[in-house]
């Protein structure tokens, strides 16, 4: 071994002593009523204590009631509570009081960068919440989004850790801070749909750590999170619910968790292995930690000071979250002006302007006719698919936003466009990229040859990005390109308004359009949002949280050939669908996804293998323009801060998300082309200026070291990069980490 190198690790090992594998101390609300926990767990029967460790009814887990300890009562969904259900089904209680407000989903979230942001949706969550009678919020959704065509993408943050972490945190500490505990979910490597219930995820320890686990240990040692929920899948060889690494050594002895793990429904397959690797709760039966459980605690399988510890970490969440009088949950409206508020805030500052060529704002005195087409300008977008949706008081649809907005001052003709693809088209199995409906595109066209404008809303549903399946494509369904094409050979004035979760190929749709919006699955109030982005009443000020390829092959899972896997004839379908349908779910082929990309990730691949994309990470345009000047890097004890002055120079009041990358090309250790380590939302009125300081923290700065697992620092250079996405980084200075 080289002197360089034996010195780079023995400064790095003491760069980095405070940052080991043993847990760190934090602040933590659960371990403040241990000793009344130790009297009640001594005045428990053993059956009382199994009884705690598994569902009760399809959404709670027993207290114990003699004991004064109440039920724990969980509400799905991480972007809004979801409508009661009978105890022991799927079935709605078709009650009347059971509304709530649909968030914007966790992509659109994530489009804000704004920690503001992610603390109001996580406090309007847990009021909601509470109005309903719910002690733990299953969310926030925050696994990495690995594949643009993930079921779940719309519900995850960010293809970014450090994004997706501290977004997590904010969300974290909100709801908490209300009142509610949150459930992080899916831990871990939860990052595809199709074939979850049985797919073997293999990766590495170092990019498992800093990229996969990262949101999870943020949200955990800084959050404070109450819950965990283990994922469906395997990860080296052992399901998440019974995985010893990721349930014993890295979040209870790592990160010092001293909460409740609480399986996905279900999603345990062991007794003794589950409940000895730190398994809290079944969900939503007892097959495995019921019966079975007590009879090898009696057995001699189990000891019971296993159980009392699950049983300890249950309570400690339990005396944290004050319990709701059942008669008094579900007694008041769910779905009020604050919570709207909070979702229309979020709603503007999550739609990203992709590209505009002097077509938007709207100005009404010079178009006095629009032409909105396409079925999504009129389609709710709280429920469908499968999994959790909202059953909301309130949703403003895109139409209905811009007729109330311009109706007085504008001629609005709306054309259906394309037929979507439903849920009737689902259950057949059709495939969504049917072709233009001819009918359908002639009245459209139609409509766009008297126009001023046209605003054509493309991009999926509910239906199409759903939990269980993955989307095999990019490509917009319905014949949408077709249509475009048909529309801009009408009209040249296009505006192109993409409704989805997640990435879609926009190739044709961005050739065609002089402007080009993401407007997301974007809540209650997404369609007031974005009436008031097109107008310009609100200058858009959202950024990507993940890559839009240009082609679904240059994606790093697809690129690596790890995904998809290839399927039998004899594997079954989706866990949770066959839970959901009573049906045999049995799994009899064992799929590896070897995370061939390791770290690669998102931007970090495309930086690294040159890719051309579609749209950068963190690309999003404005109505105003912003400059970047003076860049100065100032090492701290905590890390760095770096400071530049933004400016904007432009006559419009606008929002800039300023991102800091950070490149360590002399490392001896691989790593990406640049990394994000810290960003900031600015307001700047027309001609404003601010110096902004962005403090980027040390253990951000760490790699993960697989020998000694802990958190590393390397001394060395750091290059430093400023601006307004991945791909514009005007301001680069260096510095010294030591």
């Amino acid at each position: 071994m080289k002197k360089s190198r034996i010195k780079f690790i023995i400064v790095a090992m003491l760069a980095a002593s405070a940052m080991t594998g043993v847990a760190q101390p934090y602040d933590t609300r659960l371990t403040v009523h241990e000793q009344e926990i130790e009297t009640i767990i001594g005045k428990m029967t053993l059956e009382e204590k199994i009884g705690m460790l598994h569902g009760k009814n399809m959404f709670s887990s027993a207290g114990i009631s003699r004991l004064g300890i109440a039920d724990i009562e969980y509400a799905d969904g991480p972007f809004g509570i979801r409508e009661e259900m009978e105890p022991h089904s799927w079935n709605s209680a078709h009650l009347t009081t059971d509304s709530a407000t649909f968030f914007p989903t966790g992509s659109a979230l994530a489009a804000t960068w704004s920690i503001d942001c992610a603390y109001a949706y996580g406090r309007g969550m847990s009021r909601e919440a509470r109005l309903r009678g719910k002690d733990m919020i299953l969310g926030p959704a925050i696994n990495i989004q690995r594949i643009p065509t993930g079921g779940r993408t719309y519900e995850y943050l960010s293809e970014d850790p450090l994004l997706s972490g501290m977004l997590a945190v904010a969300y974290t500490r909100g709801a908490q801070d209300d009142g509610t505990a949150v459930c992080l979910k899916h831990y871990a490597l939860n990052n595809q749909e199709d074939y979850r219930g049985f797919v073997d995820v293999r990766i590495s320890d170092r990019a498992m750590h800093e990229v996969y686990l990262k949101p999870f240990e943020m949200a955990v040692r800084e959050g404070d999170a109450y819950g965990v929920m283990a994922a469906y899948n395997k990860v080296n060889g052992r399901w998440c619910s019974e995985n010893e690494q990721l349930l014993t050594r890295v979040l209870r002895q790592q990160w010092g968790f001293p909460g409740m793990v609480i399986s996905d429904w279900g999603g345990v397959h062991s007794t003794v292995d589950a409940v000895t690797a730190g398994m809290n709760v079944e969900m939503p039966g007892s097959r495995f930690m019921g019966q079975a459980l007590l009879d090898s605690v009696k057995a001699g399988k189990v000891s019971e000071e296993v159980i009392n510890q699950r049983v300890r970490e249950i309570l400690r969440v339990r005396l944290a979250v004050k319990p709701i009088d059942p008669k008094e949950a579900n007694q008041k409206p769910v779905g009020n002006a604050e919570e709207m508020a909070t979702a229309l805030e979020v709603a503007r500052r999550a739609i990203v302007l992709l590209k505009n060529e002097d077509l938007l704002p709207i100005n009404p005195k010079q178009v006095r006719h629009i032409a909105v087409i396409g079925e999504n300008a009129v389609t709710p977008m709280a429920q469908g698919g499968v999994g959790a949706g909202v059953k909301t008081r309130r949703e403003i649809t895109p139409l209905e936003g811009l007729q109330t907005l311009l109706g007085h001052q504008v001629k609005i003709t709306y054309c259906k466009g394309y037929q979507s693809y439903d849920r009737e088209s689902r259950n057949k199995r059709e495939n969504p990229l049917r072709k233009a409906d001819p009918q359908l595109l002639a009245q459209a066209v139609k409509a766009a040859k008297k126009a001023d404008l046209v605003i054509f809303f493309a991009g999926d549903n509910r239906e199409v990005e759903t939990e269980g399946s993955d989307r095999k494509t990019i490509t917009l369904p319905s014949g949408q390109d077709e249509l475009a094409a048909a529309l801009a050979k009408a009209n040249r004035r296009l505006v192109t308004v993409i409704v989805s979760g997640g990435p879609v190929d926009v190739s044709t749709v961005s050739k065609l359009s002089g402007a080009l919006l993401a407007s997301w699955f974007n809540g209650s109030m997404g369609g007031q949002a974005l009436a008031e982005v097109l107008t310009g009443k609100v200058s858009p000020s959202g950024k990507l949280p993940m890559t839009w390829p240009k082609a679904l092959e240059d994606v790093p899972a697809y690129a690596t050939g790890t995904y998809p896997q290839e399927m039998s004839s004899d594997t079954q379908g989706d866990i949770f669908v066959g839970l959901v349908n009573r049906q045999s779910n049995e799994r009899r082929q064992q799929l590896i996804a070897n995370y061939a990309e390791d770290d690669l990730v998102g931007y970090r691949w495309y930086d690294s293998k040159e890719v051309a994309v579609a749209y950068p990470f963190g690309h999003g345009l404005s109505f105003a323009r912003f400059g970047y000047d003076h860049l100065t890097v100032k090492p701290t004890a905590k890390g760095l801060d770096v400071s530049f002055d933004l400016t904007n120079t432009s006559e419009t009041d606008g929002e800039e998300v300023a991102q800091v990358y950070v490149a360590r090309p002399q490392s001896y250790l691989q790593r990406p082309v640049k990394e994000l380590k810290g960003f900031q939302r600015v307001a700047l009125k027309a001609g404003e200026h601010k110096t902004v300081v962005v403090s980027l923290r040390r253990q951000d700065l760490c790699h993960w070291d697989e020998a000694s697992q802990a958190w590393m620092s390397e001394p060395g250079t750091l290059q430093v990069l400023v601006g307004g996405s991945s791909a514009s980084l005007p301001l680069k200075a260096e510095t010294q980490l030591y």
